[in-house]
């Protein structure tokens, strides 16, 4: 008999990354795959990494790529604003890291005349509108609940690919067992 609960033994921490239940059904957090940037006592953030708006970076900012960047839905706190995690390191001043070669922000300028100058670094910038939060203790409950399996050494290229459209299967795949059953789940159960 196969053990369909939602868990694993991973703990959250920089670097992991947020598998969503196959039947969450948030619009932010639906199957989504969540990039967990800081997770202490104070709280966590990370951003949803397969879930795109409607425009492309060269929409919201000229100058950024010649290709069609692809943005993400980061999540649904402070969602006016542009974030980027890249594997620019300390090109790009006041960024700060957060696992291995991954960092976040730093100064926006640099790192538009980095681009500018060199139109394929922008493939080691990935950017988000808004991010998703945690209070403290918030996410440690929502594991509890089984809303969440966390997984840990994601290849650096699953975080910066826009164009793999079924990244939550895929890493459910990956894992095997039931969680590869549950990758097969339709949305919603009454579709079965």
């Amino acid at each position: 008999m196969i053990d369909f609960e939602f868990s694993n033994k991973n703990e959250p921490e920089n670097g992991t990354v947020l598998i969503s239940e196959p039947f969450l059904s948030d619009n932010y957090f639906s199957r989504s795959v969540i990039y967990l940037c800081e997770h202490n006592e104070d709280g966590s953030f990370g951003f949803v990494l397969n879930k795109y708006i409607e425009k492309d970076l060269a929409e919201l900012i000229p100058n950024m790529g010649a290709e069609r960047v692809k943005v993400s839905i980061g999540g649904p706190v402070d969602n006016n604003n542009l974030f980027y995690l890249h594997t620019l390191g300390e090109k790009v001043p006041n960024a700060i890291k957060i696992f291995g070669d991954v960092y976040v922000g730093g100064d926006f300028e640099t790192l538009k005349n980095l681009v500018e100058a060199d139109e394929a670094l922008i493939e080691q910038v990935r950017f988000f509108i808004g991010y998703s939060g945690w209070s403290p203790g918030q996410l440690e409950d929502e594991i509890k609940e089984k809303s969440w399996v966390v997984l840990k050494n994601i290849p650096i290229p699953y975080l910066f690919d826009t164009k793999n459209t079924s990244l939550w299967k895929n890493l459910m795949e990956q894992m095997g067992g039931k969680f590869k059953l549950m990758s097969k789940f339709p949305v919603n159960p009454s579709h079965n």
